[in-house]
């Protein structure tokens, strides 16, 4: 097997989330975890509000890595959205809970990342139709919509709840 170049190296962390796609069980689980980790942090290690301007660009950033690195990692793993690749997942959390800055956030991160999990795994409509669309761009887009989801029965909680 040939050895990695430093480039290819570089390229698995961001595809990986810093190694969280490596882990031998649900990689997607860890990288959405990943996303909640870097959502703690902008949040104020569980303060009451998340700044309205970063996440949503952290959710932009990680979307343009995935449409990026997609080509790099399908050649580098063989293999179409290989499930080293979570970064697609974090992309996702990101997106729905860039829709709560002024709600709780550590009751509003929890949600929606178990939200988040639950409709990444089943697939709504439509999901399963734009994961086939070609290189990143259907690997991310089917994330962003499990977010919108997430974010959407996240919102119906939070209306409901606080």
């Amino acid at each position: 097997m040939k050895q990695a170049s430093s480039a290819d190296k570089m390229a698995e962390w961001v595809v990986t989330l810093c190694g969280r796609g490596r882990l031998p069980v649900a990689p997607g689980t860890w990288g959405t975890l990943g996303a909640a980790a870097i959502h703690a942090l902008v949040a104020g290690l569980l303060g009451t509000r998340a700044n309205p301007v970063l996440l949503p660009a952290l959710c932009l950033l990680f979307t343009l890595a995935c449409v990026v690195y997609c080509p790099w990692a399908e050649r580098f793993y063989r293999k179409k959205d290989p499930p080293s690749f979570v970064i697609d997942e974090a992309a996702g959390y990101l997106l729905a809970v860039s829709f709560f800055s002024w709600a709780p956030q550590l009751w509003t991160g929890i949600l929606v990342f178990f939200l988040c999990r639950l409709f990444d795994i089943t697939k709504p409509v439509p999901c399963r139709r734009v994961e086939k669309l070609p290189s990143g761009l259907g690997i991310v887009l089917d994330d962003l919509i499990a977010g919108l989801y997430a974010a959407l029965f996240t919102w119906l909680a939070v209306w409901l709840f606080f």
